[in-house]
């Protein structure tokens, strides 16, 4: 329970300076526990880099920054080997750690580089490795990928390829905050800095604690039968609408991803077991990005929000 309270304090932590955006911080914390990385997508000025900020701020946690730009190679972010010169004039050849060599990564506008920059993140994000000059280095415990991109922005920016989307464990979309939330934002704002209290921080010690309490949820063969029928009804529907609308389906991964965060959800909630209203709640944050929309969904105007709640509606619910 001291364990659960933690994480609670950490999400309530954030909300408070980030108004308006609730259902979005707890998404993020969602995948915090489960051990994965977020995708975080909004129109400007939604407050995504001050949430990433304001996490790191309440974690004992090292974030680093990486503004994505068309200019940027590979070794910017995962470094490189460096001659360097000793004190007794001897030269060497060093490692230079890049910025992917920290716990939260906020990688900022990151449709903003070509696929050859994207690749130098595929294998920090799944093998949380990386190698430089034929050597492997091991990423730190605690690696969090949370990527910003703006979905209306078009000139100067590149899709990201289909196996660096694959590998965020979730996809999550910030709205408008509402009218009272944004006059409260207002008022938080032009409080000065020194009258803000230190803000008290989740140990990683603490946070690894949580995500092994998580990770021993119990899952049922029903719900792993339902995680199982889901992603299997986004690669052969057996609802004809959603034939005619999904492309390509969810890999493997989705279901592995829907299985973690459905735990980390049921944990959160106080639960010991999960089950398929955990899978359900989790559903849109975890497949909308694995859903290639066929030309006649597109035309039709259906976005991928919408070819989920179909697949929640046609999948039978296991009792």
């Amino acid at each position: 329970m001291a364990n659960r309270d933690g994480i609670l304090a950490l999400e309530q932590a954030v909300s408070r300076e980030v108004l308006g955006q609730a259902p979005v911080i707890r998404k993020i914390i969602l995948a915090l526990l489960a051990d994965g990385h977020v995708l975080l997508e909004s129109l400007p000025g939604l407050a995504k880099t001050r949430s990433v900020k304001a996490l790191a701020e309440h974690l004992a946690a090292e974030m680093r920054r990486i503004q994505f730009t068309p200019d940027l190679l590979p070794s910017d972010i995962t470094g490189a080997d460096v001659l360097q010169q000793d004190a007794q004039g001897r030269h060497e050849v060093a490692f230079q750690p890049g910025p992917l060599f920290g716990n939260l990564i906020l990688a900022d506008e990151v449709n903003r580089a070509p696929a050859k920059v994207q690749s130098a993140l595929l294998e920090a994000m799944e093998e949380r490795q990386i190698t430089v000059g034929g050597e492997t280095r091991a990423m730190p415990p605690l690696f969090m990928v949370l990527a910003t991109q703006n979905p209306i922005e078009q000139e100067g920016t590149y899709p990201l390829p289909e196996a660096q989307m694959d590998r965020f464990l979730m996809k999550i979309s910030f709205d408008y905050p509402a009218a009272d939330d944004e006059a409260a934002m207002l008022a938080l704002l032009r409080q000065p800095r020194e009258a803000k209290a230190a803000p008290t921080r989740l140990s990683q010690e603490d946070l690894f604690a949580c995500r092994a309490d998580a990770a021993a949820v119990h899952v049922s063969a029903a719900t792993d039968r339902y995680i199982v029928d889901l992603v299997n009804n986004t690669r052969r529907p057996g609802d004809p609408e959603l034939a005619r609308w999904i492309q390509v389906g969810a890999s493997p991964r989705g279901a592995i991803a829907l299985d973690r965060a459905a735990r980390a959800h049921a944990w959160l909630s106080g639960a010991d077991f999960s089950s398929p209203d955990d899978v359900r709640e989790v559903a849109h944050a975890v497949l909308c990005h694995r859903l290639h929309l066929s030309y006649d969904a597109v035309a039709d105007g259906v976005t991928p929000g919408a070819a989920i709640d179909r697949l929640l509606d046609t999948v039978a619910v296991p009792a």
